[in-house]
């Protein structure tokens, strides 16, 4: 019993280092999508860009982003502090 506790205890201490290595890249990875999100917006508000003749929908509505929330919000600590 001893044995498998300690499997299971190192087993949960590797799952919990993968998930902060994996939580931390999901942040990176999400402020480099809000750049090149910025960006993107930046450059087609240029006044100078001349948005196609049937197109009322903006960069944001092609990109239907759904990772916009914060990485510290409970989906990625598991309701840990």
């Amino acid at each position: 019993m001893e044995k498998l506790n300690l499997e299971l205890y190192i087993k949960n201490c590797y799952i919990l280092k993968e998930n902060e290595r994996l939580r931390k890249k999901a942040k990176l990875l999400n402020e480099e999508n809000q750049a090149l999100l910025s960006e993107l917006n930046q450059k087609f508000s240029n006044p100078t860009y001349s948005k196609p003749k049937n197109s009322a929908i903006t960069i944001t509505d092609h990109l239907n982003l759904s990772f916009n929330s914060n990485p510290s919000s409970s989906y990625y600590n598991n309701g840990e502090p």
